[in-house]
């Protein structure tokens, strides 16, 4: 309750809620598998972090009493769904950046790959991370597609760097956890860019890199990072999670757990049309979905006795949404997927109850 209004009656805004931390799972390809892990928890209040930590050492708490504990849970639990951890990398942006993570992934037997934020000490401890680094010579060079504040597409090139070192847990832990062999790379713009932040990441991963194409690599599989921010755009925007009013808990989790399934599915066929377009239809749509779409939706010829593809059904859900399907269009995105299934089924809905009379 902040007061009242002009006509007297009470201003009520919300101070607390529930925060969601997310682990999707990506093929290298970067198709969607689904979620592997999710944490929800909800804080006291959400104002005065900051000024706690004027207060408070947090390199003095333990892990388990931080927040960013979340981190270390949902690495145990997607770890624990997948047959072969090895196989796995579990990408995270800076926040991620915790020695404890990295002992926790050595203890399950993954990988990590995260941009780090901290000069650690390095070797015996007389020098860090940084000063290693800037001995480094460049491994070569690589060009990454980047979008400028206008939402243009350009190019820029990096140098790239990388260096395997012995890295100290942090002064107060150092006897709590163990010295780490990890591998340091760093891939910096040489100049400034006018039109959009210069590109400076700092990477940190257990794994190997022994040469500029394994380098070129990992950078590639960090970029995939940005999937997960793409996921929760749909979950955001396309399902209106935030929007939900409901007033307990439980049933906000229930209620964004459906959520997560449709913001998957949406991003999934998304992204299915990029990676396999001639796949079986039946694969993402029922039966009835593609009759409806046949009968209805125009567009997307094809060769007579040819079955028609997945690419064939995706496309018609995007015209749904609003796309176009010029010759130079791009494929379709998420936000004309989502309009498009939002779309079919209404169109589902009317269909059955057009049956229902008929009978």
């Amino acid at each position: 309750n902040s007061g009242k209004d002009k006509d007297g009656r009470y201003r009520m805004h919300t101070v607390c809620g529930l925060l969601m931390h997310s682990s999707l799972a990506v093929t290298t390809e970067g198709l969607p598998l689904g979620l592997a892990a999710v944490k929800f928890w909800n804080r006291q209040k959400f104002k005065g972090t900051a000024a706690l930590k004027r207060k408070i050492n947090p390199t003095r708490v333990p892990i388990e009493q931080k927040e960013s504990f979340r981190w270390l849970e949902n690495m145990r639990q997607s770890t624990a769904l997948f047959a072969a951890p090895d196989r796995c990398v579990h990408i995270g942006d800076r926040e991620s950046d915790i020695y404890e993570l990295f002992c926790l992934s050595q203890e399950l037997g993954t990988h990590f790959l995260v941009r780090t934020c901290v000069d650690r000490l390095a070797g015996e401890g007389d020098h860090t991370i940084a000063d290693d680094m800037k001995a480094t010579t460049i491994a070569g060079q690589h060009t990454v597609p980047v979008r400028t504040a206008n939402g243009d597409m350009s190019t820029a090139t990096v140098d790239v760097r990388y260096h395997r070192l012995r890295i100290l847990p942090p002064i107060g832990k150092q006897k709590r956890y163990p010295a780490l062999t990890l591998t340091v790379l760093h891939a910096t713009e040489q100049n400034t860019p006018i039109d959009r932040p210069k590109i400076d990441w700092k990477l940190l991963t257990d794994l190997p890199v022994d040469s500029h194409d394994d380098a070129v690599e990992k950078l590639r599989w960090y970029a995939l990072r940005w999937k997960i921010e793409v996921f929760h755009k749909i979950l955001k925007s396309g399902c209106r999670a935030e929007d939900a009013r409901l007033r307990t808990a439980d049933r906000l989790v229930r209620l964004i757990a459906v959520f997560c399934i449709l913001s998957w599915r949406i991003f999934w066929m998304t992204m299915l049309l990029r990676a396999n377009p001639e796949a079986n239809p039946a694969l993402a749509l029922t039966e009835a979905d593609r009759e409806i779409l046949d009968l209805l939706v125009a567009g997307g010829a094809h060769l007579a006795g040819k079955p028609r593809s997945l690419s064939h059904y995706l496309l018609k859900i995007a015209r749904l949404g609003g796309y176009l399907a010029r010759a130079s269009d791009p494929p379709p995105g998420n936000i004309v997927i989502w309009r498009g299934l939002s779309r079919l089924n209404d169109l589902r809905i009317g269909a059955e109850m057009a049956r229902l009379v008929g009978n």
